[in-house]
């Protein structure tokens, strides 16, 4: 007989954050696949079981995952934040792609959940409040060279920015690398905000100007988002101030969608 397999998305952390419908896929699993620091955020029960593995895993995990719901099965994958952005939802469908016949036959849900940009965003006012693009800063599944050009592409469009995988141990200079290329195709008053463990007790919300960002204000735990021109501060007395990024295009029409 053939399982089920659901890829679940916690959110950045916080438990009022997760979605009521992860809640319910939670509650019908049996297996519970995911990164050690994602299964440990899960209150299962006593015939709930873990399978926690490091954070490299996410292909393996994937597979074994899946080789238990192909034996009928009730797994359940879990991710932070969105499971379909830079997370394990992806994983899955590479390893269903590459594996046997049978795992086709899984049924397969994806549970979307917030992901960090979102509560970032969220925290410091509205940058996502016109277009914008999320780049993973991580080398490890492409050559830095595309980053680079993925990153002047989205500069010169207008684009805010997000920023995942920010900065590690194995890699701790690229961040830096990333704003001296934004700074030669941006103003240096572009605000960057570096949101860490956004919705958690540990939160940290940060905004700089792009000529005073710096690598070592951010960590792995850290999403960072850059601005496009068109951003905006909002100063309040006392208050942090207030990022946004109009609905309008300077020299468009005004028109937005609501």
């Amino acid at each position: 007989m053939t399982g089920s397999l659901t890829v679940v998305g916690l959110g950045p952390g916080n438990p009022d954050q997760m979605t009521p419908e992860a809640r319910i896929a939670v509650a019908a699993a049996e297996d519970f696949f995911g990164y050690f620091p994602y299964v440990d955020r899960l209150d299962l029960r006593p015939d709930q079981r873990r399978h926690a593995s490091d954070n490299r895993e996410e292909l393996a995990r994937a597979r074994a995952a899946l080789e238990l719901a192909a034996k009928g099965g009730k797994v359940c994958v879990v991710s932070g934040g969105d499971p379909g952005v830079f997370a394990m939802a992806a994983a899955v469908c590479e390893a269903i792609d590459e594996g046997p016949a049978e795992w086709r036959d899984i049924d397969l849900s994806i549970v979307p959940g917030l992901t960090a940009m979102l509560a970032v965003a969220a925290k410091a006012g509205a940058p996502l409040g016109h277009d914008f693009c999320a780049i993973s800063l991580s080398n490890n599944l492409k050559p830095w060279e595309i980053i680079e050009k993925r990153l002047i592409a989205a500069a010169e469009a207008g684009f805010v920015m997000a920023f995942y995988n920010p900065i590690s141990k194995a890699r701790p200079h690229q961040l830096g690398d990333a704003f001296a290329i934004l700074r030669r195709h941006l103003p240096g008053t572009v605000p960057v905000i570096f949101g860490r463990a956004a919705g958690r007790p540990d939160e940290a919300i940060r905004i700089v100007p792009l000529s005073e960002a710096e690598s070592g204000m951010a960590d792995m735990a850290t999403c960072v988002i850059v601005g496009s021109a068109e951003t905006r501060i909002i100063e309040r007395e006392g208050k942090r101030p207030i990022v946004y990024s109009p609905r309008y295009f300077k020299g468009g029409t005004g028109e937005a969608g609501a």
